[in-house]
């Protein structure tokens, strides 16, 4: 249990008790319960989106359908204190910088974001609001439970099955201490949450796994591994790939 609520303290704002003390083995524990940690953010966005589509306009409170995607998008950032999008931008600033792989990382540890960070979270969020307000009313809720879930397992994959590209960093705390067997643990939960709902979510899982192995092998061609900026990246990609599939 404390292991979970680490993870899920370290990827949300959500907080439970006062952690103070976060070592090393503890993160790397806490990532086989990182689909449980999506499966969290999933209940709070799909709840949130049955009230604004289905509670709110039965007592007569109506709120246009491009309001609504927006709400939505927003409240993922804030539950996630916008973690994975800082990590998102930092990787586009470092691969498509064009420079060494040594100056790639230096570009992605700086604090400060380049314009093809800019550039490409505009897309990000771009594409996710018009995804978010093209999906069918009666999918939006289970796509938002599945999205933060197939995120977080993409992260897991990345963090299990790829070396970690610096000698420190927080993110090698999650890649030293974390095996393949925190992998099976965390596909076995995954599957379980998934089981009783759609093919559609089967459909992602499948879709998930080979997107998330390809991207993080691309990356590693370039970097030499990942970090934990491109851990972060692996979520917002597979979060849109699967919004893809909600709407198709």
């Amino acid at each position: 249990m404390q292991d979970f609520i680490t993870g899920l303290q370290f990827l949300t704002r959500i907080r439970i008790i006062n952690q103070t003390e976060w070592s090393p083995e503890r993160f790397g524990r806490s990532v086989k319960y990182f689909p449980l940690v999506g499966a969290v953010l999933g209940l709070l966005l799909s709840f949130c989106a049955h009230l604004l589509l289905s509670l709110l306009p039965s007592i007569g409170i109506y709120i246009p359908p491009h309001v609504i995607a927006a709400i939505l998008l927003i409240l993922a950032i804030i539950l996630s204190g916008g973690l994975q999008c800082d990590g998102f931008m930092d990787t586009m600033d470092g691969i498509f910088s064009g420079r060494s792989r040594e100056r790639m990382l230096e570009i992605m540890k700086d604090s400060r974001i380049g314009a093809n960070g800019v550039m490409a979270f505009t897309l990000l969020v771009l594409i996710k609001w018009s995804l978010l307000l093209d999906i069918s009313p009666m999918n939006l809720p289970l796509a938002l439970f599945v999205m933060p879930i197939f995120g977080r397992l993409a992260m897991v994959i990345g963090i299990t099955l790829f070396p970690y590209a610096r000698p420190d960093g927080i993110g090698k705390a999650f890649a030293l201490y974390a095996n393949r067997k925190s992998l099976l643990v965390a596909l076995i939960l995954t599957v379980l949450l998934i089981l009783p709902l759609s093919s559609k979510a089967m459909i992602g899982l499948g879709l998930t796994g080979l997107a998330a192995y390809l991207a993080s092998s691309y990356v590693t061609r370039i970097l030499g591994g990942l970090t934990g900026d491109v851990y972060g990246a692996l979520t917002e990609i597979i979060e849109l790939l699967v919004l893809f599939v909600f709407l198709f």
